[in-house]
């Protein structure tokens, strides 16, 4: 593993500023700006290219895994000028979830292979958690993994795997002890290439007419021994660990932050900026995301400092989703009669106004829904049953 050479973190807020701000300017294209959702990895290589050159693909990783190590002050800076530019999110998985889970569950090998990999832009992955009737209730999950001898035999189905079809390697969960006395004593974590025979992808067409989510099908999937992370039926506690940092990039404020961007542009096309009733409320909305942001500098700072992040990244998640829903809700209202359309020229919907209105509505689902989120909170925050 290659360590970052340069201490980011010795640089002044401004200067990293200016440097981070310079970059995008220069390397992101203009075409891409306040696009909604995720564009395809064959859209955003050549960005990814250019932050993998520099060395920033991976801002919160340590440097000697070649992350940038950044504070979270320093992360929050470099997020700000990513949202304040437009820049869409790559296909980041590897460096959000991947990454992490081989830094801190990994073996030396599996470390070694796979996080250059990431980095590089070489290895593209997607998350196998979901699957049909195992949504919320992630325990009851039913794919299977069978000891053979020298490896693992993966059979059954996954469901809303984001971004499966751009992909070639899937981290994800299955049974390898069906006589646990608790379901989540049983399950496993592994690693699995999505090109072995067995494994079959199916895209899933949905209201915005995006194919972003795919169904996976593992039939009798042979994975070698090394691709078990950590322990055989340890698998949970692993992915409790990961959830709270899938939570607290759920919780992070870019998807709101375009959108209240978005709203703007939309005032003013419809004429409603300026006017005392929108402001007001176009001034509430923008109060509820500066206080979000206070929320998640707080847990971002804890995670720092080694810290689990707990019932607090439920809340970031529900927060920022819900807000999300608001701001997206209100474009949708000023817009009027364009609010509902998609694919049409007018100088409304070229802002794309239906397309964030129901992107803002599955933000409130994928993850853990918001139901989910205020259990979590209401056990582990009020101790309720």
């Amino acid at each position: 593993m290659i360590e970052t050479a340069t201490d980011y973190n010795a640089m002044t807020d401004d200067a990293f500023r200016t440097m981070v701000r310079d970059f995008v300017e220069a390397h992101y294209p203009p075409a891409l700006r306040f696009q909604i959702g995720q564009l395809p990895h064959s859209v955003t290589r050549g960005w990814y290219g250019k932050l993998a050159e520099r060395g920033w693909v991976a801002p919160a990783w340590p440097r000697e895994y070649g992350g940038m190590g950044l504070s979270p002050i320093k992360r929050i800076i470099m997020a700000r000028v990513f949202d304040e530019h437009g820049c869409s999110r790559y296909a980041d998985n590897g460096v959000m979830m991947t990454g992490p889970l081989l830094i801190k569950f990994g073996t030396p090998a599996q470390q070694a292979y796979f996080l250059p990999k990431i980095l590089s832009g070489e290895h593209v992955w997607c998350q196998g958690y979901s699957e049909p009737n195992s949504g919320s209730d992630l325990a009851s999950l039913r794919t299977e993994a069978v000891w053979n001898g020298d490896g693992w035999t993966i059979s059954g189905q996954k469901i809303w795997t984001s971004r499966a079809n751009q992909a070639q390697w899937c981290h994800m969960l299955a049974r390898t002890d069906k006589t646990a006395a608790k379901p989540q004593d049983g399950i496993s974590y592994f690693l699995v290439p999505l090109d072995a025979p067995g494994v079959t992808i199916r895209p899933i067409k949905i209201l915005s007419m995006q194919d972003d989510f795919c169904e996976v099908f593992f039939d009798q999937v042979k994975v070698p021994a090394d691709a078990l992370v950590g322990e055989a039926h340890h698998g949970w506690s692993i992915t409790k660990a990961l959830m709270g940092g899938e939570r607290l990039f759920l919780g992070a404020s870019a998807q709101s932050f375009n959108a209240l961007a978005l709203l703007r542009q939309i005032a003013r096309a419809v004429g409603s900026w300026g006017e005392p009733v929108f402001m007001e409320r176009y001034a509430r909305l923008a109060a509820d995301l500066a206080d979000h942001n206070s929320l998640y500098e707080a847990g971002l700072e804890k995670v720092r400092a080694g810290g689990e992040l707990g019932p607090e990244g439920a809340m970031l998640k529900v927060h920022q989703t819900e807000m999300y829903k608001r701001i997206a809700a209100t474009a949708v209202e000023i817009a009027g009669p364009y609010g509902g359309l998609s694919g049409a020229s007018d100088a409304v919907n070229e802002i794309q106004v239906a397309a964030t209105f129901l992107a803002s509505m599955a933000g409130t689902i994928y993850g853990g829904s918001s139901e989910v989120q205020r259990n979590i909170l209401a056990k582990q925050v009020l101790h309720l049953p």
